[in-house]
């Protein structure tokens, strides 16, 4: 990340509370961030379940008691809530090594590799002011005069770093701060066939980026929130990762999109990866051979699953639909993972030859709760393979018509779960909801389904007859 032209990157002022100091077996109870983006200061904080016992001597310190986090979510379900909050910002905290610490484990349990950029600002107090004795956070408290909100809590200890930025912005100036910031996080090391003039004019705003090898062949294309940022950290990672070393190494040029915000280089990434079919780029897949199981019921009584193929398969017009998978093969997989699991009889669910009166063979090995032979009723067998298959439902497009999800000034124009495309004005907006294009994509689709049900639902318009909106 080049710190250059006295322009701040984006910054993240980080504080954790936790149930002790090891952070392989004590776990978080409270996160505080006070982002900086282009001079302006976002908040986000919340108490945590540690699942886990809080010494007393810990409750003294934080307050934070037992009741206090019993009903407030684990780490798990606000993990990616985090990692966005941080995303392509510099990890700052006092004693960074503990807060870090105990972030880069607890999203390793969930599967998230958390490796940011990280500035402590105890090195940053001795470096800036090394006639300081002590450089504790009491002690830079009273040196720099900071106004204590809520010590010892983590949104409380987040500002005084923020507050700590300042006073170290108004003694030394911008251009020291960050000459001072550059030298304890270390410049990135670009690649060689690519020249810093090109990687300075990349945008810290949202979008997708694309790197290209010999004669402009896409070699990986990905999305942030903060495109620099995101582009320098693989060349950050270059320094230590094989995969990110080899990407590096054959990287000609570098191109960008910018878009609205978060939604829109979502979608955007997704189309592009299936477009132009970079190399390194764990492939996001077409889905033009969709299909998906339907339920019916038999003569027998019997509740039974068929496959709907691609071209009778219609999602988010037909209900009834359940999984999405790329093929009959998946599509089986998945059928025989469930009868395992629950104990289903693969021969009810038309994966093995039913013969009446006989046991199938999952019940000879003891996989099967015998409803193939009367040992268990149907009634039982149907509603166990529908309350399994509900989790997967394919939901059914939830308005009357095509929609416009408003993000920064943009509109995203979507029908059937199919995206459209991006109108700028109203003009825009009407011309592609009226196009009826737009092909179903199950990546696509995810998006928005997660996209509809948080904080975008509440920025959907209607689109009914021109000029409604």
């Amino acid at each position: 990340m080049s710190l250059s032209d006295q322009e701040y990157p984006p910054l993240a002022f980080v504080d954790i509370e936790t149930t002790g100091s090891h952070f392989e077996r004590d776990r978080i109870t409270e996160v505080g961030i006070k982002s900086l983006i282009h001079d302006q200061v976002d908040t986000w904080e919340s108490l945590i379940n540690p699942q886990a016992f809080i010494p007393q001597n810990i409750q003294s310190l934080t307050g934070i008691r037992p009741e206090m986090v019993g009903r407030q979510p684990p780490f798990e379900d606000l993990a990616t809530e985090i990692a966005r909050e941080l995303e392509g910002k510099i990890f700052v905290a006092h004693n960074a090594r503990f807060d870090y610490g105990f972030l880069k484990a607890s999203f390793k349990r969930v599967g998230i590799d958390f490796k940011p950029k990280v500035l402590c600002t105890v090195k940053l107090s001795r470096l800036l002011f090394p006639e300081q004795p002590r450089h504790n956070l009491d002690t830079i408290i009273s040196a720099h005069g900071l106004q204590i909100s809520a010590r010892h809590r983590a949104l409380g200890d987040a500002d005084l770093l923020l507050q700590f930025w300042r006073v170290c912005e108004a003694k030394l100036g911008r251009e020291a701060l960050l000459k001072a910031v550059n030298q304890l996080i270390g410049n990135a090391s670009l690649p060689p066939n690519i020249d810093k003039a090109l990687v300075d004019l990349i945008p810290e705003k949202p979008g997708c980026y694309i790197f290209y090898g010999e004669n402009q062949v896409p070699l990986y294309i990905g999305k942030s929130i903060s495109l620099r940022s995101r582009v320098m950290g693989h060349f950050q990672g270059a320094l230590t990762l094989r995969k990110e070393m080899k990407l590096s190494l054959q990287i000609r040029d570098i191109d960008w999109i910018e878009t609205s915000g978060e939604l829109g280089a979502l979608i955007l990434e997704s189309r592009l990866i299936k477009e132009r079919m970079p190399s390194m780029n764990i492939k996001l897949r077409r889905s033009k051979d969709l299909c998906a199981w339907k339920l019916e019921l038999d003569q027998d009584g019997v509740l039974t699953p068929s496959l709907v193929g691609h071209r009778e398969l219609d999602p988010g017009v037909q209900e009834n639909l359940y999984g999405l998978f790329y093929s009959k093969r998946e599509a089986n997989s998945y059928l025989k993972a469930i009868a395992k699991k629950y104990r289903l009889c693969e021969a009810l669910l038309g994966l093995e030859k039913r013969i009446e009166g006989k046991a199938c063979f999952g019940y000879q090995v003891k996989q099967c709760g015998g409803a193939c032979i009367g040992d268990s009723p149907i009634e039982l067998h149907n509603l166990q393979l529908k309350t399994t298959l509900e989790l997967f439902q394919v939901q059914v497009w939830p308005y009357s018509g095509p929609i416009a999800i408003k993000e920064a000034g943009h509109m995203h124009v979507v029908d059937r779960w199919r995206y459209l495309g991006t109108a700028i004005n109203e003009e825009e907006l009407y011309e592609l909801a009226d196009s009826g294009e737009g092909e179903f994509d199950l990546d696509i689709y995810k998006i928005l389904k997660k996209a509809l049900a948080g904080n975008f639902k509440s920025q959907v318009i209607p689109l009914g007859v021109q000029g409604a909106a």
